[in-house]
């Protein structure tokens, strides 16, 4: 009798979905109620028997499937509350539903898991064209956005780079850039507030036998006063899209910042500037730096600057592009190095030279955020894709780990060019 029923069972296949069936005995107690329901024998409700091989086993809970309906999926069987979604853990009804190894997930389970969303709108990420998930991704920072946000006018920090989150306001200054939190922490935002950071590169300079006697104004500046002096200095060669430091050797009328701007809302407002006459003394008649700009982004560019100036001031002429923002991106590289945190540091070393021996970094710890910017300008620097200051880089920061700074240095007073 157990072997006849045994036949009209099915043993478990793997399913697209799943398939639903009722499971009443009818099928094991069958030929036992034939036989039995003879006027021999009085009626009863004989125990059906499940021979072993084919009971079937709750996938879910490991309990015998019994009676009732019971879902075929995935090679095995589950009481239909106990095929329950990996993520949220209540039972799947829809006929169709996402595999992840082992695991089912309901398909809205799923894309909430994987399916990546955008880091600015907070939705997630379109699909394109071809069918397939296109998104951006900074480099460094690893935010991840949808395409359509590098042309629909969303904010862009001008110092990290940013995007503008749709749950954070970056501040605006008048000049029409855009500032993040982070970097405004630290931002630096008139020629006062410069001149401690100024002083301290002067000294890290002589610090590395570079010092520069020669007193030279420094002036921070709106974007628009940077850019009409770069239109009336004959020499130099100039970062694009945007400058944010200049080392003048013209005589010129510069408007600096004299007060710094107070915060309105999110904006920045009320700036006081005032125009300076800059008579040229030396061979070097001002440095320049954009205002607005974090503690560590603006002694870089001091850094970079300064470099310039130094070269100027000791006969260095006529180097092309390549060797002399090469060398300046250096200092601005190893001056960095000397203000970021060692544990920090991952990326090759260029102060472990002369740099070492002195460090402006006497105001003690900085904070994990300025820190991580602090990589982020040094990664932009060993990163240029541009070939004086990229290009020149990583060619003087070669010459510079194998011959030593001074010996660089010389190399090029001589012949104009980096060791080889």
């Amino acid at each position: 009798m157990a072997l006849s029923s045994a036949e009209d069972l099915k043993r478990p296949n793997a399913h697209q979905g799943y398939n639903w069936g009722e499971d009443t005995g009818d099928d094991y107690s069958k030929a036992p109620r034939d036989t039995l329901n003879s006027s021999a024998h009085p009626p009863f409700a004989p125990t059906p028997f499940y021979p072993h091989e084919y009971r079937r086993i709750c996938g879910g809970c490991n309990q015998e499937i019994m009676y009732g309906n019971c879902l075929g999926c995935m090679d095995t069987y589950f009481h239909p509350n106990c095929f329950r979604c990996h993520s949220c853990g209540y039972p799947i009804t829809e006929r169709e539903f996402s595999l992840s190894g082992k695991h089912p997930y309901h398909k809205s389970c799923f894309k909430e898991l994987n399916h990546p969303k955008c880091e600015v709108c907070f939705q997630f990420i379109p699909i394109n064209a071809a069918g397939l998930i296109e998104y951006r991704c900074h480099p460094f920072w690893s935010q991840k956005y949808c395409p359509s946000h590098e042309y629909d006018n969303t904010a862009r920090c001008c110092s990290c780079e940013r995007l503008e989150p749709l749950n954070i306001k970056y501040y605006r200054l008048e000049d029409g850039r855009s500032l993040c939190l982070e970097c405004m922490e630290s931002a630096i935002m008139d020629t006062g507030d410069c001149q401690p950071l100024y002083h301290s590169i002067r000294d890290y300079y002589e610090g590395m036998q570079m010092r520069i006697d020669q007193q030279i104004p420094m002036l921070l500046v709106e974007r628009e006063a940077l850019n009409e002096a770069i239109v009336g200095e004959k020499n130099g060669f100039h970062h694009l899209p945007e400058t944010r430091g200049l080392c003048l050797s013209e005589e010129q009328t510069v408007t600096s910042i004299h007060r710094r701007p107070r915060i309105g809302g999110h904006r920045l407002i009320g700036m006081r500037t005032q125009p300076q006459k800059l008579t040229r003394k030396c061979e070097v008649t001002a440095i320049l730096v954009l205002y607005g700009l974090p503690r560590l982004l603006t002694g870089a560019i001091l850094a970079h600057e300064l470099m310039h100036a130094w070269l100027r001031l000791n006969g260095y002429r006529n180097l092309n592009p390549e060797v002399e923002e090469g060398i300046c991106q250096v200092l601005s590289y190893m001056w960095l190095e000397s203000e970021v945190m060692p544990s920090f540091q991952n990326m090759p070393s260029t102060s472990t030279r002369a740099a070492s021996s002195y460090s402006s970094s006497k105001k003690g710890a900085k904070s994990h955020v300025e820190n991580k910017l602090g990589e982020f300008f040094k990664n932009q620097i060993a990163n240029d894709s541009s070939p004086a200051y990229g290009g020149g880089f990583r060619a003087a920061n070669e010459a510079v780990n194998r011959y030593g700074l001074r010996r660089t240095l010389d190399h090029i007073h001589w012949t104009g060019f980096f060791p080889v």
